[in-house]
């Protein structure tokens, strides 16, 4: 990937799409193309080919998706399933039709089932039942991972699928109606400690672990594997430990410093019980993630406080 090719980074403005053009700037490209969601609507066939026939990118980070935590997923059932069908057809299949040189597809870990072997193999993909909470949005990025095999296979597209783990850092959402679990967390210990309140809730019983990625140790991965990975079926990214969202939701409070305690609303959903990811792969192809989680946090609250806290 020469420093000048043309790229296109869709989703260029959330977390994941953000994270990957830092990094490709750092690394000294310059040539990228880029539309919000007011100037090309994606889940629109004819915009988005149009769009691609007009800039003939040569590289496509496909970051754009619609995302939340259990309780969009569970509530925006349809939303989830058809928005994200609609932008990752659109856009491979007119990658395809431009002769884009490679696309990397981003994913996520829910596409693995439920009660699959920990940690969780790029093999164990379609071998169970998924987590019923977020089914329609993992469905549509499975098709999304069999769409680029497919064109792999039949058109000879250099299409590659990346699956990330739970995913933190700058450009998070805070809406405690949409967010992930540790952007909440985050939110609600700050506000606690800022308004003095004696308890902050937490979803749940806080037994499920989880595994958590700094969006720019991610946005570093993608780089690597775009340079020197070219083969099909899924890569997990990841850091391969995990962590018990009781100790995530302790950790996040030493952080924050907030000395309430915590409760625990048991009428929400804990959701899948583990959701670690086997990273051997990704370690064999020469990439490991380098900032540990409570460094990150500490680095994304100071964010938190400078950009967000006064907005939310």
């Amino acid at each position: 990937m020469k420093k000048n090719a043309k790229i296109y980074i869709a989703g260029h403005r959330g977390m994941v799409g953000s994270a990957i053009r830092r990094k490709l700037e750092a690394e000294g490209y310059t040539n990228f193309v880029v539309r919000t969601s007011h100037e090309l609507d994606l889940r629109n066939q004819q915009a988005t080919n149009d769009f691609f026939e007009q800039e003939k990118p040569e590289y496509v980070f496909l970051a754009a998706a619609k995302v939340g935590g259990i309780h969009a997923n569970n509530t925006q059932r349809g939303a989830f399933i058809y928005e994200n069908l609609m932008i990752q057809n659109n856009i491979i299949h007119a990658a395809y039709l431009n002769e884009v040189k490679k696309l990397m597809f981003l994913g996520s870990s829910c596409i693995y089932p439920k009660f699959a072997d920990q940690p969780l193999r790029e093999d164990s993909l379609l071998t169970g039942t998924l987590e019923p909470t977020n089914e329609p949005y993992a469905i549509a990025k499975i098709a999304g991972i069999k769409m680029c095999d497919a064109y792999r296979h039949q058109y000879g597209c250099n299409f590659i699928s990346v699956m990330p783990t739970n995913l933190y850092g700058p450009n998070d959402n805070y809406d405690l109606k949409n967010s992930h679990v540790l952007p909440a967390l985050l939110r609600k210990f700050h506000e606690a400690k800022v308004n003095n309140t004696p308890h902050v809730v937490m979803w749940g019983t806080g037994t499920p672990k989880r595994e958590f990625l700094h969006v720019d140790d991610l946005a570093d991965a993608c780089y690597h594997l775009m340079l020197h990975y070219n083969e099909a079926e899924t890569i997990n990214v990841g850091t391969g430990e995990d962590i018990a969202i009781k100790d995530l939701a302790l950790l996040i409070k030493k952080i924050v410093g907030y000395e309430g305690k915590i409760k625990h609303d048991l009428t929400k959903p804990d959701g899948t019980p583990r959701k670690l990811l086997d990273v051997s792969k990704l370690e064999s192809h020469g990439w490991q993630a380098k900032i540990d989680l409570e460094s990150g946090i500490r680095r994304v609250y100071e964010e938190f406080q400078v950009n967000v806290a006064n907005l939310v």
